[in-house]
């Protein structure tokens, strides 16, 4: 392979000698010299997001630092492998194409990797100039037009246009002489911050070398051609003016050199790769055969004729196995996805730092500064996001004009807050929290607090209540079982409901208004359908009773109202009175209820503040690395199993075990056996106790004579003496 690829540089030399050397045999990591496809591993990795390019790009943009060329207008002389470059983190832009053009072959995209030329900005990796994609708002689609009414014949007429179509058309011709002076000032605004910005000319304009990716069309569902910055892991188009030339491709089975004209960038390319007059192959295959022939059509016996010499004379040549060792990526290691698990990012006007999971001990993954000079040194905005937190903690913005911050949260928290938008964590302060609703038993959506006002929203509650506004007067000092507190009295309370089919609408409450300061209440029903003015009442309610009075009686002058239907019959005192002490009850549930509503306002912050001093991350329990709890298991269950190893070690070195197990209950046989020695040995020794007995009543007593008459040897005792007696 090196010895062609040396035949091949010779007569690209030799046809081309004002071109630049081509990037054919570079050395690898250790010194050897390998073909750039050989360096190219086809690998589908287990992770589900390197099944797309999208992924693929992003992981490969993110894992890699760049080393830049040097110098920048030269090819490189080394190109690491993929599996050395991933284990370094490090890598030039061939490097990067080298790791994303392997692992987009493995995913099943027809890709390439590109030797060419880039602008200054790609080559450096230099985003200054160029918005933040997380600032990138997207396209609006057109609105659609609304058909036009049609008149009916006997339809009713829209009342006369009194209006002048002169005056009509002056106000139009002016509003639109306005937008045209607006537009035209602010293009012009654009034009000078444009030249303002544009950096100076690069005096190696067309010569910086780079390295990309190229993704043909037709594998997975691509529809048409484009190229892959592996340092932005962006997607361009094939005209974009970024690339300025192509000098050569290259895939895991053969390479190609270009031949097209690229003075004016690559927009005018064509990247069918079996037109010979475009691409030169290096390695002769089947594709490029076929492609020749149909290039000059020929006679049948011409065809055959020169099918047999082709044959005789040309070997089809194929590219070597690659000689890169198994790309692989640890769950760690795809879990830091950064060098050193973060990563800084500059953009025009803004600056977009990222960070690991649980790098950081508030559970940072993503922040995002905005300026209002181009500078950098006056920020706006900043945006937050977070994940693994306890507190569901998703985003945090905050304005540094306003001193706004807005906090969203991910469902799970058990106040069910959804958002919440705040200048300062202390009670009775103008913020805004939104909820999950339909998580509540009351149905809150939103509640708006203000210094001397709180307005709350609600969804989807069986007494119809929907909105409820609360207006407060100054603090007073109050005296509840013995301990002072400030408290801000109540002086207007309005409720609105939704509209009740159960009941008639003269019937319906659709808005009560408690006036505690004017001691009235006022009740407005919903409009019936054929009327304009709804009915109302409006009650006093009697003075509550003093030290030396008595309280006030109700009257009928404490009521007024009026009546939509004069036909209706009015209402009775005793029914007056009964609807004045159950809206009297009401009050007093209602005023209960926003005194709950500022205790959870007041337990809301104060868990806030809590939650931001101790900041706990959740961890999952398939996540054995940090899990504590579950990395106790898995030491336990790797301990159970070696135990079980070794037993059954030892049941193999036993020479019971086929008869036990032949049984079907070892562990009993060996509790009989036990038994049955305990029981031999328990008669041995009974045995043994009786013969002594029975020696001990069989001796006989001598006297001195005979004792005398008996040698020595006979008087001293033996071991076997015993016995043989």
């Amino acid at each position: 392979m090196l010895a062609m690829a040396e035949n091949f540089c010779q007569q690209y030399a030799l046809l081309y000698p004002d071109n630049k050397p081509l990037l054919l045999c570079p050395v690898n990591e250790c010194g050897v010299q390998k073909f750039v496809s050989t360096t190219l591993r086809s690998t589908l990795l287990s992770y589900p997001e390197l099944y797309n390019w999208e992924g693929c790009a992003s992981f490969v943009s993110d894992y890699l630092s760049l080393e830049l060329l040097d110098p920048p207008f030269e090819l490189p002389k080394q190109l690491s492998s993929p599996t050395w470059v991933l284990q370094t983190q490090r890598g030039t832009c061939f490097d990067f194409s080298s790791v994303l053009c392997s692992l987009l072959l493995g995913a099943g995209y027809n890709a390439y990797c590109v030797s060419g030329y880039a602008t200054k900005e790609m080559c450096l990796l230099d985003q200054s100039r160029q918005e933040c994609p997380l600032l990138q708002t997207p396209k609006i689609q057109g609105k659609t037009e609304e058909p036009e009414k049609t008149m009916r014949k006997y339809s009713v007429k829209p009342p006369r246009d009194l209006h002048s179509s002169f005056e009509k058309l002056q106000e139009e011709k002016r509003h639109t002489e306005a937008k045209e002076a607006a537009l035209k000032e602010q293009l012009e605004d654009e034009r000078l911050q444009k030249e303002k910005e544009r950096p100076p000319p690069d005096p190696l304009l067309g010569l910086r070398v780079h390295s990309w990716v190229l993704v043909l069309s037709g594998n997975r569902e691509e529809p048409e051609n484009f190229f892959i910055d592996p340092l932005t892991g962006k997607r361009y188009s094939t005209t974009n003016e970024n690339f300025l030339g192509i000098e050569s491709v290259w895939n895991h089975q053969n390479y190609w050199v270009n031949k097209q004209d690229c003075a004016f960038g690559c927009g005018e390319m064509t990247f069918d790769m079996g037109d010979l007059s475009k691409w030169e192959y290096m390695l002769c295959g089947l594709t490029s055969q076929s492609m020749s022939n149909i290039s000059e059509p020929k006679t049948l016996q011409e065809s055959e004729d020169e099918e047999e010499e082709e044959m005789d004379e040309l070997k089809v040549f194929e590219m070597p196995q690659s000689w890169v060792t198994k790309i692989d990526i640890s769950a760690p290691d795809m879990e830091m996805r950064f060098p050193g698990g973060m990563k800084v990012v500059q953009y025009r006007k803004a600056k977009l730092e990222k960070f690991a999971p649980y790098l950081l001990k508030d559970g940072l993954v993503t922040k995002l500064t905005i300026y209002k000079d181009l500078d950098c040194t006056q920020p706006s905005t900043i945006k937050e996001w977070f994940s693994h937190r306890s507190d569901c903690l998703d985003e945090r913005e905050l304005h540094t004009d306003s001193n706004v911050t807005s906090e969203h949260f991910r469902p799970g928290r058990r106040d069910a807050l959804r958002c919440h938008r705040y200048v300062t964590l202390v009670p009775e302060t103008e913020r805004q929290m939104d909820f999950y609703s339909h998580t509540r038993t009351d149905g809150l959506a939103r509640r708006i607090e203000k210094p001397f006002e709180m307005t709350e929203t609600f969804e989807d509650r069986t007494d119809f209540l929907f909105n409820r506004h609360v207006v407060y007067g100054k603090q007073v000092k109050v005296i509840w079982a013995g301990e002072a507190f400030e408290q801000r009295p109540l002086r207007r309370v309005e409720e609105r409901f939704h509209r009740d089919p159960s009941k008639p609408a003269s019937k319906d409450v659709a808005e009560r208004v408690f006036m505690m300061s004017d001691r009235r209440i006022q009740v407005t029903y919903h409009l019936e359908d054929d009327r304009i003015i709804p009915a109302w009442l409006n009650f006093m309610k009697p003075k509550e009773p003093a030290d030396s009075q008595k309280a006030q009686a109700f009257t009928p002058q404490m009521v007024s109202g009026f009546q939509v239907d004069r036909s209706a019959k009015p209402y009775k005192n005793l029914q007056l009175y009964e609807m004045l002490v159950e809206l009297m009850k009401d009050e007093e549930n209602v005023e209960l209820q926003i005194r709950d509503s500022e205790k959870a306002i007041k337990s809301i912050l104060s868990s806030r503040k809590k939650e931001e001093i101790n900041t706990d991350l959740l961890i999952s329990i398939y996540n054995t690395m940090r899990n504590e709890m579950a990395h106790r298991h898995m030491k336990e269950k790797e301990r159970m199993a070696k135990e079980k190893k070794q037993r059954q070690e030892k049941k193999e070195l036993d020479l019971l075990a086929p008869f036990q197990a032949r049984l079907g209950q070892p562990e009993a046989c060996l509790t009989e056996f036990k038994q049955l020695l305990d029981n031999k040995t328990s008669r041995s020794q009974s045995r043994i106790k009786k013969e002594e007995e029975e020696l001990q009543k069989s001796q006989f007593t001598l006297t001195a004579e005979d004792k005398d008459d008996l040698p020595t040897a006979a008087l001293k005792p033996s071991s076997g003496s015993t016995s043989s007696k």
